[in-house]
């Protein structure tokens, strides 16, 4: 097939680069010392705070892969991780699936679960979100992929953490960027931040606007971010975070194919004419405190609040949703000794509760000469309590010079209670306690290699929606999805440390699949109808040469080479058992490379190739296989004494390329219209930066 001789093109032509990068080095100046690769250092809630001795599949974004294109999506960054796939429609929609897990979700992100820090970006109801935090205030994203990590929940799909933004320098700072582009796209951005020896401060500001390229797709955002810490002492430290955002986004909807092909910026003919958009004010706010107990055992401790008020009209009703979150968080870690075997551990517990409150109203936008939507006579109400607690604790044991274990457990109780003001029901419903093992055999040959093998077990809670049934009761047959990973990798520096490498080859299989049935315009049903299979091959290779004494360059790739599909599903009489998984695409493919020159000039250029992707389970229907390339060019330079400035300008889809940017699957036809799957993607759009930065 075409997609895999491609991915053998571009892994061979990525290796050579290399190759001729290692025989140039002899002909540079003796002098000039090429520069490495930097060791990487994550979240020091892992057991490990080193990828290279993590016995688990993470994928690493830093801060300057966050901001290596226009500072303003996070669809393109996160798309570079193997295994990791984010559809994006014009900020306002977006799906992330991990090696498949989580491909077949109608709207949102579930089956993942997510953290800024120790604070769960992840809801009661499962959705999560990660679009809300402005990419400026993020210093690292970790990706892990699978449920390998008891710590995090042993999330089916696995966990996304987010590092904050914190000042690493003394001193004070103060910033001030812009950025403008293609169909009326401004960001403006303000941050300020404060280091001293007993505590740090950083505050910051962002503005993101668009007018969209489709009908019925303006977007605004705006937020504020508050992040720092206190009371720094020698073993203890308070750290401080809360984000608000403000959000409008209309809503163009999908479209059929006929649409796509030949009118793609054409919204659905409804969502125009009720001008439907979401609108909603959140707020996240969190305390952590981490302190030395003894010279073996730390603790940290956290607690966050997470309120959310939306206003979704939509063309068959108007969506009132209020959600308020409490949650609490405690780990213990250190490391002792059995006789002369050292063992590290991690142990805790995390409780989240939330109350969620959601009502539905008449849209009379036809009566409305043309005005969008009115708000009519209410048609339901709902109330909804979650409570769910995790224990979790993890070992780590070095057998030897060579050999690690790696062993944890996660144990998840779950409960809520639902009211249905309309049918004046109230339920209340609790799953079986769910426990997720895991196990991990690390071997290191040497201090830049090692290779692992892991196994575990994760699940999936239902979201609202999949525990109802059609008379908007609880389901008590429903069961969370549940399966086990087994995973063989490697990690490894070659060539002094100039060249990372990382391989991993994974099997996984689903049990108890949900399936989430449309009996109305916004109303699902959902059943345990069978078992999924994924397994696949990625592969991310990153490289850092620097030619003489004025030019660097660094290249990645990234490949994914994977086999998702039903073994067992029949749905409503039909079997779909051995069809492709709906929503992934099998193969992708991310090349990369960045030119840095020591006068402040850059050059970037990366390349996705995406596979075609099954758009219902019937495998009747498939989206195109696409390519995407983006280029940006910068100037990063010093106008005053501790005032720098920086330029940038790019282009993204530089080849116009027409494709879907996310679909939806299982798209139903109403009436003789055909299936609505393709939200279209932007087509070429270009954009420029500018930024200001002084330290006191």
């Amino acid at each position: 097939m075409i997609p895999k001789k491609y991915c053998f093109f571009v892994f061979t032509l990525f290796v050579s680069l290399n190759t001729f990068a290692q025989e140039q080095k002899s002909k540079t100046i003796d002098s000039v010392k090429t520069e490495k690769l930097k060791e990487i250092v994550i979240s020091p809630l892992h057991i490990n705070n080193s990828l290279l001795d993590t016995p688990a599949s993470i994928g690493i974004l830093s801060k300057s892969e966050l901001l290596q294109n226009n500072s303003t999506d996070i669809t393109t960054v996160i798309n570079t991780v193997p295994g990791v796939f984010m559809q994006s429609s014009n900020f306002t929609t977006s799906r992330i699936s991990i090696r498949g897990i989580g491909a077949r979700t109608t709207y949102g992100t579930n089956k993942i679960r997510a953290f800024y820090g120790s604070i769960p970006l992840t809801s009661g109801n499962s959705e999560t979100v990660i679009d809300d935090i402005d990419l400026e205030n993020l210093n690292q994203i970790e990706i892990i992929k699978g449920p390998l990590s008891s710590i995090y929940g042993a999330g089916l799909g696995g966990a996304i953490l987010i590092s904050p933004q914190l000042s690493k320098t003394n001193g004070q700072s103060a910033g001030i960027s812009s950025v403008f582009g293609s169909y009326g796209l401004l960001k403006n951005s303000l941050n300020y931040s404060l280091n001293e020896n007993e505590g740090s401060l950083n505050i910051s500001y962002h503005n993101l606007k668009t007018d969209g390229w489709r009908e019925n797709s303006a977007y605004n955002r705006e937020g504020i971010t508050l992040a720092g810490e206190l009371f720094r002492k020698q073993n203890s430290k308070l750290s401080y975070f809360t984000n608000y955002t403000y959000l409008k986004a209309f809503i163009p909807s999908s479209i059929n194919k006929d649409a796509f092909e030949n009118n793609p910026q054409s919204g659905a003919a409804t969502w125009v004419a009720s001008k439907g958009y979401k609108e909603y004010k959140s707020t996240l706010s969190g305390l952590a405190y981490d302190f030395k107990i003894s010279d073996n055992v730390n603790n940290s401790t956290s607690v966050f609040i997470n309120y959310k008020d939306s206003n979704e009209p939509r063309p068959f009703d108007i969506l009132r949703q209020y959600t308020f979150a409490t949650g609490a968080r405690t780990q213990f870690s250190g490391n002792f000794k059995i006789k002369e075997t050292g063992i590290d551990f991690i142990a805790g517990v995390e409780y989240f509760t939330d109350t969620y409150s959601g009502n539905t109203f008449e849209n009379l936008y036809q009566q409305n000469n043309g005005q969008g939507s009115l708000q009519g006579n209410q048609l339901t109400e709902t109330d909804q309590k979650r409570h769910f607690y995790n224990i979790f604790s993890q070992l780590k044991a070095s057998l030897s010079k060579y050999f690690e274990v790696q062993a944890g457990i996660n144990y998840n109780k779950t409960r809520f209670e639902l009211t249905n003001y309309t049918e004046n029901s109230d339920q209340e419903y609790s799953y079986d306690g769910i426990f997720s093992p895991q196990l991990s055999l690390l071997f290191k040959p040497n201090k830049e290699q090692t290779v692992y093998f892991s196994v575990s077990r994760g699940f999936s809670l239902p979201a609202t929606e999949e525990t109802l049934t059609s008379e908007g009761t609880i389901n008590t047959d429903i069961k969370p999805e549940n399966g086990y990973n087994f995973e063989l990798g490697g990690k490894f520096y070659f060539f002094n440390k100039k060249l990372y490498t990382e391989i991993s080859v994974y099997r996984m299989e689903i049990k108890d699949l949900l399936v989430a049935k449309r009996v109305g315009d916004d109303q699902y049903v959902g059943a345990n109808a069978g078992k999924t299979f994924h397994e696949g091959i990625e592969i991310t290779l990153n490289h850092n040469w620097q030619i003489n004494r004025f030019f660097v360059l660094n290249s990645y790739l990234g490949a994914s080479l994977g086999k998702y599909e039903f073994k067992e599903f029949v749905d409503s009489g039909n079997d779909y058992s051995g069809n492709k998984l709906t929503g992934v695409p099998a193969n992708k493919v991310n090349v990369g490379l960045s030119l840095n020159t020591r006068l402040g000039i850059y050059f970037n250029a990366d390349y996705q190739f995406v596979d075609a992707v099954p758009m219902n389970d019937a495998n009747t229907a498939f989206s195109d296989s696409y390519n995407i390339i983006n280029l940006k060019t910068g100037y990063r330079f010093e106008i005053l004494p501790n005032l720098t400035s920086h330029l940038a300008a790019g282009i993204n889809n530089v080849t116009n390329e027409k494709y879907a940017s996310l679909i939806l699957p299982n798209a139903v036809a109403v009436g003789n219209a055909s299936p609505r799957y393709y939200y279209p993607g932007l087509p070429v759009n270009y954009y420029g930066t500018i930024s200001l930065n002084y330290l006191f």
